[in-house]
């Protein structure tokens, strides 16, 4: 993502929760794979730190069988892509030394299934993210890089605010960007797991960069799914979106703030931001309203939100009321709604997790001065766990609903199987997964 997920790329204070929180915005479809023979350097395989457990997603290649018998294979996996590699300029020197001697890490499997997007509840992952620390430290960021975020801004069209807050969660200001060597995570990830094909891709990206001297090796440190740099640009989107704004003749944006400010604003630029329009608005759902228009792909205007009742929590008017949108209730009837416009989607394609996109546009919102949200969180509920919400997704899929996989993670697919199976079963189909519909569901 440049992710995420991601991300959905931050080790560090928050140990697991942090440290997945990748910017994995924009997968690449990756070269195919030959399998040639392998001869060239001796492997080994490192399994220090790792649970020796199989994944919580319950995904095939994620059993403790699978990740044995992959990390076992490492060898020839690695090799068989360097051609690949050399279609796209990476030198046979560069490959050799970038691989020589490289083991598989394989803790990273147990971070794999553990991201918090889908792990946490949301008012807990905006908790942890938007913290008081975080909007200070903010706010002496934009008035420290003022003149930079001027040009910028001027140049690229993307609020300020938002970067900041790309800025501070992703790297908590450049204070926690991770220590993993790229290279042999991305490599990990290409061989061992359930998304090699993404990583195969991150892993020749890696070496790219090290073949046209954009980054050195020593600083293509990052997250534990290859993740680097302030803003944590996944290899790839380092490669395309990368640019020179301070004019030294490198896109450096590991040590210049320009660079970096300027590379996060062409990804969005290019991605679609629109210049002036906000991510989206917390709002008030009416009472009896029709959960079932909360959907993604149901969008219509402020204005007709508004004849359905649905009403800003400030209780300020809305300042665009032709602007598309679509209405998200993470906590169903018994939390906040939002309005998403079009640039909250434009956040998601820099991680694709409505939880972290919703964190980026309130920590922007505090940074500007905005207030807290207005509505309480349904604290009181506790969240399923991972394999709870896999087996959810299991049960409604046998009920003939499509969740979208049996994975854990939550995402549109899954949250209109529960509208339409509460709607069914005579509950409010608002899509909040709650322990009273998987009772219902293992009852039915």
């Amino acid at each position: 993502m440049s992710r995420r997920s991601i991300s959905w790329g931050v080790p560090a204070a928050a140990a697991v929760i942090a440290a997945a929180l990748n910017a994995g915005c924009t997968q690449i479809a990756s070269d195919s794979i030959p399998t040639a023979s392998v001869g060239r350097t001796a492997f080994a395989q490192d399994t220090s730190g790792w649970s020796g457990q199989s994944g919580a997603s319950g995904h095939p290649q994620m059993t403790a069988d699978a990740i044995q018998n992959a990390a076992a294979n490492f060898q020839r996996c690695i090799e068989g892509l360097y051609p690949a590699a050399a279609r796209r300029g990476v030198s046979r020197a560069t490959f050799d030394e970038q691989t020589r001697g490289l083991t598989p890490e394989l803790k990273i499997m147990d971070l794999v299934d553990a991201q918090p997007e889908f792990t946490k509840s949301v008012w807990e992952y905006v908790d942890l993210l938007v913290s008081e620390d975080r909007i200070r430290r903010g706010r002496e960021i934009l008035a420290e890089h003022r003149a930079a975020f001027d040009v910028v801004e001027r140049t690229y069209g993307v609020d300020r605010h938002i970067l900041t807050a790309i800025w501070g969660i992703e790297s908590k200001y450049s204070t926690m960007g991770g220590e993993r060597p790229v290279v042999r995570s991305t490599a990990t990830l290409a061989c061992v797991g359930r998304r090699q094909d993404y990583f195969r891709n991150e892993f020749i990206a890696a070496l790219e960069l090290l073949e046209r001297r954009d980054v050195r090796p020593e600083q293509l440190k990052g997250s534990w799914a290859g993740a680097f740099g302030p803003t944590q640009f996944m290899p790839t989107v380092y490669k395309n979106h990368a640019v020179d704004a301070d004019g030294d003749g490198h896109r450096d944006m590991i040590n210049s703030v320009p660079d970096m400010l300027a590379s996060t604003s062409n990804f969005f630029r290019r991605n679609g931001w629109e210049s002036g329009q906000s991510w989206g608005y917390e709002v008030v759902v009416p009472k009896n309203f029709n959960y079932l228009l909360a959907d993604r792909l149901r969008q219509m205007t402020i204005a007709e939100w508004e004849r359905l009742g649905i009403r800003r929590a400030s209780d300020k008017p809305f300042p665009r009321p032709g602007d598309r949108a679509y209405l998200f209730v993470p906590a169903g009837s018994q939390g906040p709604g939002f309005l998403m416009l079009h640039n909250f989607r434009v956040i998601m394609r820099y991680n694709p997790a409505e939880a972290y996109a919703l964190a980026i546009g309130h920590l922007a919102d505090r940074l500007r001065g905005g207030d807290a949200f207005v509505q309480a969180w349904p604290r009181h509920e506790r969240v399923l766990s991972l394999s709870e919400r896999a087996e959810m997704q299991q049960l409604l899929a046998r009920r003939g609903y499509d969740a979208g996989g049996a994975d854990g993670r939550f995402g549109a697919k899954t949250r209109a199987a529960i509208r339409d199976y509460q709607a069914a079963a005579g509950l409010v189909p608002d899509g909040f997964a709650t322990q009273t519909v998987l009772a219902r569901l293992r009852g039915s």
